[in-house]
């Protein structure tokens, strides 16, 4: 009963909260941000990845295809700090988590902690240009777990 009621007011302050934010939106001619996720002045949704560029979440849409549901990726420059479901080049990282927000058919997909390589840095890669000092035994690094190695990065 108790259960009952709760679901009842969660899901009526969620229907609620979506009806303000609609009706609060502006109306734009350009694509707006998949439900639950906000958009950054350099991301955007986008129907495939460009180069030079990660995503950081996915959706489903009809968007992009002709017929049927297609992944819709949210998808930014890499930078130092972002948590992103793939490493582009001129980047490491420096821990993982699993999550749903990369998956891109279904179940869960590794999330990385972009960091741009310098010394002094612990890293789960040794980028090109980079050699290492002393290493670690971490769940940080793990993308399937188990511990994997972390290396102090120095570079050349």
């Amino acid at each position: 009963m108790i259960r009952s009621k709760l679901r009842t007011l969660l899901l009526g302050g969620g229907s609620a909260a979506v009806m303000l934010a609609t009706a609060l939106a502006p109306a734009t001619a350009s694509a707006s941000p998949a439900p639950g996720a906000t958009a950054t002045a350099a991301g955007f949704w986008s129907c495939t990845v460009p180069p030079g560029y990660t995503f950081t979440s996915t959706t489903n849409t009809l968007n992009c295809g002709d017929s049927g549901f297609r992944t819709y990726y949210f998808v930014q420059p890499p930078s130092d700090g972002l948590w992103a479901c793939t490493v582009g080049d001129g980047f490491t990282y420096s821990s993982t988590q699993n999550t749903l927000d990369c998956s891109t058919g279904g179940g869960f997909r590794t999330k990385y902690l972009l960091r741009t390589p310098k010394t002094g840095l612990w890293a789960c890669t040794v980028p090109s240009g980079f050699t290492y000092t002393s290493t670690q035994s971490t769940l940080d690094c793990s993308t399937s777990g188990g511990f994997r190695t972390k290396y102090l990065l120095r570079a050349f």
